[in-house]
This record gives C-alpha cells, sequence and structure tokens, in this order.
C-alpha cells in the first residue's frame, strides 16, 4: 500500500488545478505527492506543496481521506493508495512556481477547475469544501 497527500489550494475565488508533464501523464490534478516513510500526513502535505508549488503556508486544514487503486497505465498498476486531503489557502497576488513534474498550472472558478481534473475523486473533494 501507498500512501498519498493532495492539496486543494485556493486563492480568493479562484482554484489551483496543475498539468502533470507528458512523461507523467499530461492531466490536471490537484497538487499530489507521496508520504517518505518517515514523515506523517500532514508534514508530507506541507512538504509536497512546497516542493510541487513552491507555495509555503503556515496552516492546511485536513479535508477527508481517499482510496483507490493504480490503473493500467499508472506505474505500479493495480496498487492500493490510501490518501489524505487538505486545502491551503494561497496569498493575493501569489503565483506557482512549478516543479520539473508539471508544465502548466491555471486558477479556475470552481466549476472549470473541477471540469478539468482528470480523476473524479478529487472534484468530488472540491465540491465539499
Amino acid at each position: 500500500m501507498r500512501a498519498e497527500v493532495a492539496i486543494a489550494v485556493r486563492r480568493g475565488d479562484d482554484h489551483l488545478d496543475v498539468h502533470r508533464s507528458p512523461a507523467g501523464g499530461g492531466y490536471w490534478h490537484l497538487v499530489w505527492g507521496g508520504v517518505e516513510p518517515d514523515e506523517g500526513w500532514h508534514e508530507a502535505a506541507l512538504r509536497e506543496l512546497q516542493e510541487k508549488t513552491g507555495l509555503v503556508v503556515d496552516k492546511l486544514h485536513p479535508a477527508g481521506g481517499f482510496e483507490y487503486i493504480r490503473a493500467e497505465w499508472e506505474p505500479q498498476p493495480g496498487m492500493q493508495v490510501e490518501g489524505r486531503y487538505y486545502a491551503a489557502e494561497a496569498p493575493v497576488g501569489w503565483e506557482p512556481v512549478l516543479d520539473p513534474e508539471h508544465d502548466n498550472y491555471r486558477w479556475c472558478s470552481l466549476d472549470e477547475a473541477c471540469e478539468l481534473l482528470f480523476f473524479s475523486q478529487p472534484r468530488e473533494l472540491l465540491r465539499s469544501l
């Protein structure tokens, strides 16, 4: 089993979607990453947020959990994944500095953000916040 975190980033009424580079699948998603063996969920979410976007926040809000089994096209297909969602607020005027895994980002309305997301579970999360 793999542990992962997903972070929904909001800036006012806008929601952040990030785009995986073609080598990583070429799809839109939330800020997402794995939990290292020596860290907890919250620490992993803070680290992934900073690594993927450059955003450093004082506080993350827990927003529920998720489980899924990796699809055939993903690395390690069939692997069971357990995760936790978090929500973060970005300051007015802040823009992401993306890591090499990502090639684009968009600030979107809630409806646009949900429409762009490749996976359905993160859509449900955004709509629940």
